[in-house]
């Protein structure tokens, strides 16, 4: 059905929940096959590109996949390759080395061979450029193939950056199948945290009146529940356990798209994985980001249970100042930081208007945030039935740099999420001080 589902979605037939007509994604076409050995150049032929293509991959996904690419599209197109450093960042940098690669060859698209940081650099120049690109996917490792936007570190600070959305998404299963084991844990992870996004999403609509849609979360519904019900096949490589994934990682995208901002997939557990990598412990060597954001979901999962069983939150006006961000992490960090998180602040009238409905529509807001929330327990046993990472200490991270990122985290950017209701409820310090992020 779900297979149906984004047939329907890729040709404008889906019906959009929110009442808006049908749903409609830029991008073309998705294909994900047992084999796509071979079809390279049919699949790009069909979108329509110049002649001219420029294949970016690393030396990684050059040997497992980029130099077959390469080999299949050069019977039809004139192919450059870019092949980045071994473990190439998703930075500003980079991203000029392949436009400046573009400009050189003059090539009409780019194409990309990898998953998250490739995929990214790609979508972000080819954004930056004004020329379309494709991605063969390497790893079913995040949800990023068929977003808006692009994870790219610019002077030290993470951001979430408008991007083109990819012509082709192309999956070969049997090479997914072989990814590294990490990798599709991390998927799993990337995919695991649509309980906590949307609970911290919801929370900000009702609370806030921020926009809001059910509709990337209605393309999830199915494919959701059956990777909860036998995580374990994807330890064993099992093709339908992989495509289940990797579609389900597709339409996650796709929602992030349909919104227009990474919101339906990135909230409270994706700015602790953002903090810790703008801020990472001497000597620590970031995990997956997929890997991170397991354990941050779990976190998140906990959070908001204990704030869903307290009394109705009271809030206090905010007392973080710019001077405070700035201290903590550094003057050019912190200005940046202080430029979103101010925008959430919230005075004394604001913090009195918010007490006054809380007291009048919490338990109907409850309500409705416990109906889109999974307990952290199930999460955490999906997570350990396929050996996913559930615990800072599994991602490297001691307890207690783990807990500066819990506090912290919700100061990077200007989301509303639990983090920001446990705060201004005084909660969240003694939540971070305990074991709230660490056990159920």
């Amino acid at each position: 059905m779900s297979a149906f589902l984004l047939e329907q979605l890729l040709r404008g037939t889906l019906s959009d929940p929110d009442g808006a007509g049908m749903l409609s994604v830029p991008t073309k076409s998705v294909v994900i096959a047992v084999s796509l050995a071979g079809a390279a150049a049919d699949l790009v032929t069909a979108l329509g590109f110049g002649q001219r293509l420029l294949v970016v991959s690393d030396p990684t996904t050059h040997g497992i996949l980029g130099q077959r690419v390469a080999s299949d599209l050069a019977v039809r197109f004139t192919i450059d390759e870019l092949i980045l450093d071994d473990a190439p960042h998703a930075d500003l940098a980079t991203v000029e080395l392949i436009e400046a690669r573009q400009s050189a060859t003059a090539a009409a698209a780019l194409v990309a061979v990898g998953s998250g940081t490739i995929n990214d650099l790609c979508k972000y120049a080819a954004h930056r450029i004004g020329i379309p690109y494709v991605v063969f996917a390497t790893a079913p490792s995040m949800n990023g193939y068929t977003s808006v936007s692009a994870a790219i570190t610019v002077e030290g600070h993470k951001k979430s950056l408008p991007a083109t959305a990819a012509a082709g998404v192309f999956a070969d299963l049997g090479i997914l199948a072989k990814a590294p084991r990490r990798m599709i844990q991390a998927g799993f992870g990337d995919s695991i945290c649509r309980s906590t996004a949307q609970t911290d999403w919801l929370l900000a609509h009702l609370l806030l009146d921020q926009p809001y849609r059910h509709a990337p979360f209605a393309l999830l519904v199915e494919d959701e529940a059956a990777l909860l019900a036998r995580p374990d096949r994807l330890l064993h490589g099992e093709a339908d356990a992989i495509e289940l994934l990797t579609r389900n990682l597709v339409l996650s995208g796709f929602g992030m798209t349909i919104c227009g901002s990474s919101q339906p997939a990135s909230q409270g557990e994706h700015l602790i994985s953002h903090y810790l990598e703008m801020l990472p412990p001497d000597g620590w060597s970031p995990a997956f980001h997929g890997e991170q954001v397991a354990v941050a979901t779990l976190t998140m999962a906990r959070l908001q249970e204990a704030m869903l069983t307290e009394a109705t939150p009271i809030l206090q006006p905010t007392h973080l100042g710019e001077a405070d961000l700035v201290t903590h992490f550094g003057p050019e960090l912190g200005h940046s930081c202080w430029h979103g998180f101010s925008s959430k602040c919230l005075t004394d009238a604001e913090t009195g208007q918010l007490n006054r409905r809380l007291q009048r529509d919490w338990p109907l807001m409850r309500s409705r945030l416990m109906e889109v929330r999974r307990e952290a327990a199930q999460l955490q046993q999906a997570l350990m039935a396929v050996g996913a990472p559930t615990a800072p200490a599994d991602i490297g991270l001691t307890p207690d740099r783990y807990r500066q990122a819990v506090l912290h985290a919700r100061e990077i950017r200007d989301r509303f999420t639990f983090l920001d209701l446990a705060a201004e409820n005084g909660l969240l310090p003694a939540f971070a001080a305990a074991d709230g992020p660490f056990s159920s």
